[in-house]
Protein backbone atom coordinates (compact mmCIF):
# COMPACT_ATOMS: atom_id res chain seq x y z
CA UNK A 1 0.00 0.00 0.00
CA UNK A 2 0.84 3.41 -0.92
CA UNK A 3 1.85 5.65 2.38
CA UNK A 4 0.59 9.70 2.29
CA UNK A 5 2.71 12.20 2.82
CA UNK A 6 1.90 16.03 3.47
CA UNK A 7 2.48 18.38 1.44
CA UNK A 8 5.00 21.19 2.70
CA UNK A 9 2.99 24.30 1.99
CA UNK A 10 5.16 27.08 2.60
CA UNK A 11 8.47 26.82 2.20
CA UNK A 12 9.90 27.74 -1.68
CA UNK A 13 11.29 24.24 -1.90
CA UNK A 14 14.64 23.05 -3.34
CA UNK A 15 16.40 25.64 -4.63
CA UNK A 16 16.51 28.49 -2.43
CA UNK A 17 15.24 26.87 0.60
CA UNK A 18 18.17 23.47 0.75
CA UNK A 19 20.21 25.13 3.20
CA UNK A 20 19.25 23.11 6.58
CA UNK A 21 19.12 20.05 4.54
CA UNK A 22 22.57 19.86 3.71
CA UNK A 23 23.84 21.33 6.98
CA UNK A 24 23.05 18.02 8.73
CA UNK A 25 25.00 15.55 6.77
CA UNK A 26 27.58 17.36 4.12
CA UNK A 27 30.25 15.81 6.13
CA UNK A 28 29.80 12.17 5.35
CA UNK A 29 27.97 12.46 2.23
CA UNK A 30 30.23 11.66 -1.15
CA UNK A 31 29.95 9.99 -4.49
CA UNK A 32 26.97 10.49 -7.48
CA UNK A 33 23.97 10.71 -7.33
CA UNK A 34 22.73 9.98 -10.42
CA UNK A 35 19.17 11.55 -11.56
CA UNK A 36 17.31 10.53 -14.64
CA UNK A 37 14.11 12.46 -15.58
CA UNK A 38 11.58 12.07 -18.62
CA UNK A 39 12.19 15.45 -20.71
CA UNK A 40 13.09 18.51 -19.66
CA UNK A 41 11.56 20.34 -22.47
CA UNK A 42 8.66 20.19 -19.96
CA UNK A 43 8.95 22.26 -17.17
CA UNK A 44 7.43 19.44 -15.02
CA UNK A 45 10.19 17.27 -15.44
CA UNK A 46 12.85 19.92 -15.87
CA UNK A 47 12.04 21.22 -11.82
CA UNK A 48 12.46 17.38 -10.70
CA UNK A 49 15.66 16.92 -12.41
CA UNK A 50 16.89 20.89 -10.57
CA UNK A 51 15.28 20.10 -7.57
CA UNK A 52 16.65 16.43 -7.29
CA UNK A 53 20.22 17.69 -8.17
CA UNK A 54 20.34 21.05 -6.13
CA UNK A 55 19.45 18.92 -3.15
CA UNK A 56 22.56 15.92 -3.71
CA UNK A 57 24.90 18.88 -4.38
CA UNK A 58 23.65 20.90 -0.87
CA UNK A 59 23.95 17.46 1.18
CA UNK A 60 27.66 17.10 -0.55
CA UNK A 61 27.32 14.71 -3.30
CA UNK A 62 28.44 15.47 -7.12
CA UNK A 63 25.06 15.46 -8.80
CA UNK A 64 24.44 14.38 -12.79
CA UNK A 65 20.95 15.00 -14.66
CA UNK A 66 19.72 12.48 -17.79
CA UNK A 67 17.04 12.36 -20.03
CA UNK A 68 15.26 8.97 -21.69
CA UNK A 69 12.55 10.86 -23.05
CA UNK A 70 9.98 7.85 -22.38
CA UNK A 71 12.60 5.52 -24.19
CA UNK A 72 13.37 2.57 -22.15
CA UNK A 73 16.04 1.88 -24.43
CA UNK A 74 17.35 5.19 -23.55
CA UNK A 75 16.62 4.41 -19.99
CA UNK A 76 18.74 1.44 -19.77
CA UNK A 77 21.89 3.13 -21.27
CA UNK A 78 21.35 5.98 -18.83
CA UNK A 79 21.56 3.44 -16.02
CA UNK A 80 24.64 1.53 -17.96
CA UNK A 81 26.11 4.87 -17.64
CA UNK A 82 25.21 5.69 -14.01
CA UNK A 83 26.68 1.96 -13.12
CA UNK A 84 29.72 2.30 -15.13
CA UNK A 85 30.32 6.06 -13.22
CA UNK A 86 30.00 4.12 -9.94
CA UNK A 87 26.80 6.06 -8.69
CA UNK A 88 26.03 5.79 -4.90
CA UNK A 89 22.63 6.36 -6.06
CA UNK A 90 19.80 6.68 -8.46
CA UNK A 91 16.95 8.79 -8.27
CA UNK A 92 14.52 7.50 -11.65
CA UNK A 93 11.24 9.04 -13.52
CA UNK A 94 10.51 5.68 -15.18
CA UNK A 95 9.90 5.70 -18.54
CA UNK A 96 7.59 2.78 -18.19
CA UNK A 97 5.58 1.36 -15.49
CA UNK A 98 6.71 -2.07 -17.01
CA UNK A 99 9.46 -1.53 -19.38
CA UNK A 100 11.41 0.06 -16.56
CA UNK A 101 11.77 -2.84 -14.62
CA UNK A 102 14.62 -4.32 -15.98
CA UNK A 103 16.59 -1.46 -15.95
CA UNK A 104 15.57 -0.86 -12.30
CA UNK A 105 16.70 -4.78 -11.37
CA UNK A 106 20.32 -3.91 -13.10
CA UNK A 107 21.19 -1.33 -11.06
CA UNK A 108 20.09 -3.46 -7.92
CA UNK A 109 22.79 -5.98 -9.03
CA UNK A 110 25.19 -3.42 -9.28
CA UNK A 111 24.09 -2.54 -5.57
CA UNK A 112 23.08 0.81 -6.38
CA UNK A 113 20.03 1.52 -4.33
CA UNK A 114 17.19 3.45 -6.97
CA UNK A 115 14.61 5.86 -5.95
CA UNK A 116 11.51 6.67 -8.26
CA UNK A 117 9.58 9.67 -8.67
CA UNK A 118 6.69 10.69 -10.50
CA UNK A 119 5.98 7.17 -11.66
CA UNK A 120 5.75 3.81 -10.35
CA UNK A 121 6.92 0.51 -11.83
CA UNK A 122 4.85 -2.43 -11.87
CA UNK A 123 6.74 -4.60 -9.05
CA UNK A 124 7.87 -3.99 -5.81
CA UNK A 125 10.43 -5.28 -3.98
CA UNK A 126 13.22 -3.80 -6.17
CA UNK A 127 13.26 -0.29 -6.06
CA UNK A 128 14.15 1.16 -2.51
CA UNK A 129 11.64 4.09 -2.86
CA UNK A 130 8.70 5.08 -5.20
CA UNK A 131 7.68 8.37 -4.67
CA UNK A 132 4.30 9.39 -6.57
CA UNK A 133 1.78 11.90 -6.37
CA UNK A 134 -1.02 11.23 -4.94
CA UNK A 135 -2.79 10.97 -8.50
CA UNK A 136 -6.33 9.48 -7.40
CA UNK A 137 -7.02 12.42 -5.22
CA UNK A 138 -5.52 14.74 -7.11
CA UNK A 139 -7.81 13.55 -9.87
CA UNK A 140 -10.99 13.93 -7.60
CA UNK A 141 -9.96 17.18 -6.90
CA UNK A 142 -9.50 18.40 -10.60
CA UNK A 143 -12.81 16.78 -11.63
CA UNK A 144 -14.82 18.15 -8.93
CA UNK A 145 -13.84 21.85 -9.82
CA UNK A 146 -14.59 20.85 -13.51
CA UNK A 147 -18.15 20.32 -12.96
CA UNK A 148 -17.91 23.53 -10.53
CA UNK A 149 -17.04 25.36 -13.62
CA UNK A 150 -18.15 23.56 -16.66
CA UNK A 151 -21.65 22.86 -14.98
CA UNK A 152 -23.17 19.08 -14.64
CA UNK A 153 -24.58 18.50 -18.07
CA UNK A 154 -23.43 18.58 -21.35
CA UNK A 155 -20.63 16.69 -23.36
CA UNK A 156 -17.17 16.48 -22.85
CA UNK A 157 -13.80 15.21 -24.33
CA UNK A 158 -10.78 14.20 -22.44
CA UNK A 159 -6.99 14.25 -23.36
CA UNK A 160 -5.21 11.01 -21.82
CA UNK A 161 -1.84 10.87 -21.20
CA UNK A 162 1.05 8.27 -21.78
CA UNK A 163 -0.46 4.23 -21.83
CA UNK A 164 2.78 3.51 -20.36
CA UNK A 165 2.39 5.41 -17.40
CA UNK A 166 0.18 4.06 -14.79
CA UNK A 167 -0.35 7.81 -13.72
CA UNK A 168 -2.69 8.34 -17.08
CA UNK A 169 -4.80 5.42 -16.10
CA UNK A 170 -5.27 7.04 -12.35
CA UNK A 171 -6.30 9.98 -13.14
CA UNK A 172 -8.73 8.91 -16.10
CA UNK A 173 -10.08 6.10 -13.85
CA UNK A 174 -10.42 9.34 -10.96
CA UNK A 175 -12.32 11.95 -13.40
CA UNK A 176 -14.79 9.08 -14.43
CA UNK A 177 -15.44 8.24 -10.78
CA UNK A 178 -16.47 11.54 -10.37
CA UNK A 179 -18.19 12.53 -13.31
CA UNK A 180 -20.12 9.64 -14.07
CA UNK A 181 -22.10 10.73 -10.82
CA UNK A 182 -23.86 13.09 -13.38
CA UNK A 183 -26.05 11.59 -15.74
CA UNK A 184 -26.17 14.99 -17.92
CA UNK A 185 -22.86 14.75 -18.70
CA UNK A 186 -21.50 12.43 -21.60
CA UNK A 187 -18.11 11.80 -22.29
CA UNK A 188 -18.17 12.39 -26.11
CA UNK A 189 -14.45 11.37 -27.29
CA UNK A 190 -11.11 10.86 -25.72
CA UNK A 191 -8.19 10.98 -27.21
CA UNK A 192 -3.99 9.50 -26.34
CA UNK A 193 -2.29 12.67 -26.50
CA UNK A 194 0.63 11.64 -24.74
CA UNK A 195 1.18 14.53 -22.11
CA UNK A 196 2.44 16.51 -25.20
CA UNK A 197 1.24 20.13 -26.05
CA UNK A 198 1.74 19.57 -29.76
CA UNK A 199 -0.21 16.55 -29.63
CA UNK A 200 -2.98 17.91 -27.52
CA UNK A 201 -3.25 20.35 -30.35
CA UNK A 202 -3.66 17.73 -32.84
CA UNK A 203 -5.95 15.78 -31.12
CA UNK A 204 -8.22 18.68 -30.03
CA UNK A 205 -8.99 19.81 -33.29
CA UNK A 206 -9.89 16.12 -34.13
CA UNK A 207 -12.17 15.68 -31.01
CA UNK A 208 -13.66 19.61 -32.09
CA UNK A 209 -14.55 18.16 -35.79
CA UNK A 210 -15.97 15.08 -34.47
CA UNK A 211 -17.88 16.59 -31.62
CA UNK A 212 -18.63 20.26 -32.44
CA UNK A 213 -21.33 21.00 -29.65
CA UNK A 214 -18.95 20.06 -26.83
CA UNK A 215 -18.51 22.49 -23.21
CA UNK A 216 -15.40 21.26 -21.84
CA UNK A 217 -12.33 19.49 -21.99
CA UNK A 218 -10.47 17.80 -18.96
CA UNK A 219 -7.13 16.54 -19.64
CA UNK A 220 -4.34 14.26 -17.60
CA UNK A 221 -1.78 17.30 -17.80
CA UNK A 222 -0.95 20.48 -18.51
CA UNK A 223 0.51 20.28 -21.56
CA UNK A 224 -1.83 18.43 -23.35
CA UNK A 225 -4.54 21.11 -22.08
CA UNK A 226 -2.70 23.63 -23.18
CA UNK A 227 -2.56 22.61 -26.53
CA UNK A 228 -6.36 22.21 -26.75
CA UNK A 229 -7.10 25.46 -25.12
CA UNK A 230 -4.26 26.76 -28.54
CA UNK A 231 -6.91 24.94 -31.37
CA UNK A 232 -10.07 26.25 -29.40
CA UNK A 233 -8.84 29.70 -29.78
CA UNK A 234 -7.88 29.10 -32.91
CA UNK A 235 -11.41 27.76 -34.06
CA UNK A 236 -13.20 30.42 -32.17
CA UNK A 237 -14.37 28.33 -29.39
CA UNK A 238 -12.30 29.33 -26.31
CA UNK A 239 -15.21 30.97 -25.52
CA UNK A 240 -17.42 28.32 -25.65
CA UNK A 241 -15.23 25.42 -23.99
CA UNK A 242 -13.58 25.63 -20.68
CA UNK A 243 -10.38 23.35 -19.83
CA UNK A 244 -8.65 21.85 -16.74
CA UNK A 245 -5.68 20.58 -15.93
CA UNK A 246 -2.93 18.75 -14.32
CA UNK A 247 0.41 19.25 -13.13
CA UNK A 248 0.59 23.28 -11.87
CA UNK A 249 3.31 23.98 -14.36
CA UNK A 250 4.23 27.88 -14.61
CA UNK A 251 2.28 28.11 -17.90
CA UNK A 252 -0.88 26.52 -16.71
CA UNK A 253 -0.47 29.47 -13.89
CA UNK A 254 -0.45 31.89 -16.48
CA UNK A 255 -3.50 30.62 -18.66
CA UNK A 256 -5.20 30.49 -15.23
CA UNK A 257 -4.26 34.04 -14.80
CA UNK A 258 -5.75 34.97 -18.18
CA UNK A 259 -9.37 32.96 -17.84
CA UNK A 260 -7.72 30.60 -20.38
CA UNK A 261 -7.82 27.85 -18.31
CA UNK A 262 -10.08 26.81 -15.77
CA UNK A 263 -7.81 25.35 -12.81
CA UNK A 264 -4.74 22.68 -12.55
CA UNK A 265 -3.94 19.82 -10.14
CA UNK A 266 -0.94 20.86 -8.35
CA UNK A 267 1.63 17.81 -8.33
CA UNK A 268 4.04 18.01 -5.78
CA UNK A 269 7.16 17.70 -7.76
CA UNK A 270 9.44 19.77 -5.81
CA UNK A 271 8.26 18.39 -2.62
CA UNK A 272 8.96 14.57 -3.59
CA UNK A 273 11.98 14.75 -5.77
CA UNK A 274 13.99 16.90 -3.03
CA UNK A 275 12.10 13.84 -0.63
CA UNK A 276 13.54 11.19 -2.88
CA UNK A 277 17.34 12.63 -2.23
CA UNK A 278 16.62 12.92 1.25
CA UNK A 279 16.06 9.31 1.44
CA UNK A 280 18.95 8.72 -0.47
CA UNK A 281 21.23 10.22 1.43
CA UNK A 282 19.52 8.42 4.73
CA UNK A 283 19.80 5.10 3.03
CA UNK A 284 23.37 5.62 2.56
CA UNK A 285 24.06 6.38 5.75
CA UNK A 286 21.94 3.97 8.18
CA UNK A 287 20.54 1.86 5.84
CA UNK A 288 17.32 3.05 6.47
CA UNK A 289 14.92 5.04 4.02
CA UNK A 290 12.92 6.92 7.23
CA UNK A 291 9.95 6.11 5.31
CA UNK A 292 7.33 3.50 6.44
CA UNK A 293 7.14 1.93 3.47
CA UNK A 294 8.39 2.13 -0.55
CA UNK A 295 5.52 3.21 -1.92
CA UNK A 296 4.45 6.92 -0.61
CA UNK A 297 2.18 9.31 -1.93
CA UNK A 298 2.23 12.69 -1.94
CA UNK A 299 -1.28 14.60 -1.84
CA UNK A 300 -2.38 17.51 -4.66
CA UNK A 301 -3.64 21.06 -4.25
CA UNK A 302 -6.07 22.40 -6.48
CA UNK A 303 -4.91 26.04 -8.17
CA UNK A 304 -7.42 28.01 -9.21
CA UNK A 305 -8.02 31.85 -9.78
CA UNK A 306 -8.94 32.31 -6.25
CA UNK A 307 -5.44 31.42 -5.03
CA UNK A 308 -3.11 31.37 -8.21
CA UNK A 309 -1.10 34.44 -6.92
CA UNK A 310 0.32 31.99 -3.79
CA UNK A 311 2.25 30.43 -6.29
CA UNK A 312 5.95 31.06 -4.83
CA UNK A 313 7.72 29.47 -7.29
CA UNK A 314 7.50 26.50 -9.92
CA UNK A 315 5.39 23.77 -8.58
CA UNK A 316 5.37 25.51 -5.04
CA UNK A 317 1.86 26.64 -3.59
CA UNK A 318 1.72 28.63 0.24
CA UNK A 319 -1.35 29.14 1.96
Amino acid sequence: MFKHKPIIRYAAIALTALGLAGAASTASAEGLISIIVNDPANPYWLTEGNVAAATAEELGYESTVGAHKGDTNAESNLIDTAITNKSVAIILDPADASGSIGAVKKAVAANIPVFLVNAEINEEGIATAQLVSNNAQGAALGAQQWVETVGDAGKYVELFGAPSDNNAATRSNGYDTVLSQYPDLEKAGSEVANWNRTEGYNKMQNLMQANPDIIGVISGNDEMALGAIAALKEAGKLDMVKVGGFDGSPDAVAAIKAGTMQYSVLQPVAVFAREAVMQADSFLKTGETGADSEKQLFDCLLITTENVDKMTAPFTLSE
